[in-house]
C-alpha cells in the first residue's frame, strides 16, 4: 500500500496482532509445561507448527492479485487445521481463536470472512465444553470475541478502502497539477509568441511596407533622373524584408492554430476526440480574434472535452462559440452523467475540482466568467465568457 497518513494506524493495527498471538500462543506453550505428562512433546511440536505456519504469512502477503487471495486462503486453512489439532490437546488454545478472527477478516474475501469467524467461534465454544464442561464464560466470552474482531474488521475494512481512494484521489489530483504545469507553460510560450507576432507585425513589418510604398511612388514619379535604380534596389531590398517579417509572424503563431480556432477544434474533433470514443460537433462562428484569446479558448475546450472523456460517460458533445461585441462566448454541452454544481464547491466558493479550478483561473485571466448548468442525469453546459481585448 502506498505511503498515506493512515499507515501508522495499519502498522500499529498489525502490529498488535502478532504480539497478541505471540503471547497467547506463549500461554499455550507455557499450559503444556506445567501439565507435563504423556504428549507433552506432541503437543510442543503442534505449537512450533502453528509458529512456523503463522510466521509463513509474511511470504503470503508479498504477493498481488488473485495468486494472493488464494495463497492466503490456502495459508488459513493450515493455520486452522494446526489450529484445531492444538485444540483437541490444550483447552488454552481456545484462546487463539481471537487473533485468527482478524486473520479471517483480513485475508479472506468480504463474505468469507465473517462465515469464518462464526465457524470458529462455534469449534472454540465446543472445545472448551468438551474439556471442562460447558459454562456460561465458555460460550459468552468466544462469542464476545467474535463481535468485537467482526467490528473491528469491519472498520479496519473502511480505514482500508477509504486509505486507497485516498490515494487514488491524491495521485489524481498530482498528475492533474502537472498536466496544468504543462498547460500554463505551453500558454505561456503561445502568448509570448503571439505577443511577438502581434509586435513584430505594428511595427517592422508596417514600417517596412510604407517603405515600400513611398520608394515605389518616387520610381514612378521621375523613372529617367540618377539614381533611380537606387530607389529600385531599395524597393526590392524593403520587399524581401517584408516578406521574410511576415513569413516570421506565420511561424510565431501557434501551429495549431495557424487556420483559425475552428480548424483546430475541428481537427481535435476529428482525431483525437473521435479516438476517444466521441461525437464532436463543432460551431464556431468566423471571427477575428486576438492570439492569445484564440489560445484561451482552445486550452478551454480541450479542458473541458477531457473532463467529458473521464467523468462524463458522454456520447456526444457539442463546441459552439459566438463573439458579441467584446465578449468570445465558448459552449460546451454534453449528454453525460451530469454532476451536481454546488457539491464540488465549498462554502467559500471554491471548487475542489482541480480541472474546473483551473478553468476558471484561465477565464479570469481574461476578465471572464465561467457559467456550469449540470444536474446528475441531465448531462452538462459549461460556457466560458472572454473579454476581447
Amino acid at each position: 500500500m502506498a505511503h498515506s497518513t493512515l499507515t501508522p494506524v495499519f502498522v500499529g493495527l498489525r502490529t498488535g496482532l502478532h504480539v497478541l498471538s505471540a503471547a497467547l500462543l506463549a500461554l499455550v506453550v507455557v499450559r503444556v509445561l506445567v501439565d507435563g505428562g504423556a504428549g507433552t512433546w506432541v503437543r510442543l511440536a503442534l505449537a512450533a507448527v502453528f509458529a512456523g505456519v503463522y510466521l509463513l504469512g509474511a511470504v503470503v502477503a508479498r504477493g498481488d492479485g488473485r495468486r494472493r487471495t488464494v495463497a492466503g486462503a490456502v495459508w488459513l486453512i493450515a493455520l486452522t487445521l494446526v489450529w484445531i489439532a492444538l485444540l483437541v490437546g490444550v483447552p488454552e488454545a481456545a484462546y487463539l481463536v481471537f487473533p485468527l478472527f482478524f486473520l479471517y477478516l483480513h485475508v479472506l474475501p468480504r463474505i468469507v470472512g465473517p462465515v469464518a469467524v462464526i465457524t470458529a467461534t462455534l469449534v472454540a465454544v465446543v472445545a472448551l465444553g468438551l474439556h471442562g464442561g460447558f459454562t456460561v464464560g465458555g460460550v459468552v466470552g468466544p462469542l464476545v470475541g467474535a463481535g468485537v474482531a467482526l467490528l473491528i474488521g469491519l472498520g479496519y475494512r473502511a480505514l482500508a478502502r477509504e486509505a486507497v481512494e485516498r490515494e487514488a484521489l491524491v495521485a489524481e489530483l498530482l498528475a492533474t497539477r502537472d498536466r496544468l504545469a504543462v498547460t500554463e507553460r505551453e500558454q505561456g510560450v503561445l502568448a509570448e509568441r503571439a505577443r511577438l507576432a502581434r509586435e513584430i507585425h505594428d511595427t517592422v513589418a508596417q514600417g517596412l511596407s510604407s517603405i515600400q510604398m513611398l520608394l515605389h511612388a518616387a520610381e514612378r514619379a521621375d523613372g529617367e533622373r540618377p539614381g533611380t535604380e537606387h530607389i529600385r534596389l531599395a524597393r526590392e531590398t524593403a520587399a524581401e524584408g517584408l516578406a521574410d517579417t511576415r513569413r516570421f509572424i506565420r511561424e510565431l503563431a501557434p501551429p495549431a492554430l495557424e487556420r483559425g480556432l475552428g480548424a483546430a477544434l475541428e481537427r481535435l474533433a476529428g482525431s483525437q476526440w473521435s479516438r476517444d470514443g466521441l461525437d464532436v460537433t463543432v460551431d464556431v462562428a468566423e471571427a477575428s480574434l486576438p492570439m492569445d484569446v484564440q489560445t484561451a479558448l482552445l486550452r478551454i475546450a480541450q479542458g473541458a472535452v477531457a473532463n467529458v472523456v473521464q467523468h462524463a460517460a458522454a456520447t456526444h458533445v457539442r463546441l459552439s462559440l459566438t463573439v458579441d461585441g467584446q465578449e468570445a462566448r465558448l459552449t460546451i454541452a454534453d449528454d453525460g452523467v451530469g454532476f451536481d454544481p454546488v457539491a464540488v464547491h465549498d462554502r467559500s466558493g471554491t471548487t475542489d475540482s482541480f480541472g474546473l479550478r483551473a478553468t476558471e483561473e484561465r477565464v479570469e485571466q481574461f476578465g471572464g466568467r465561467l457559467e456550469v448548468d449540470s444536474a446528475p442525469g441531465r448531462g452538462t453546459t459549461l460556457v466560458a465568457i472572454l473579454e476581447v481585448r
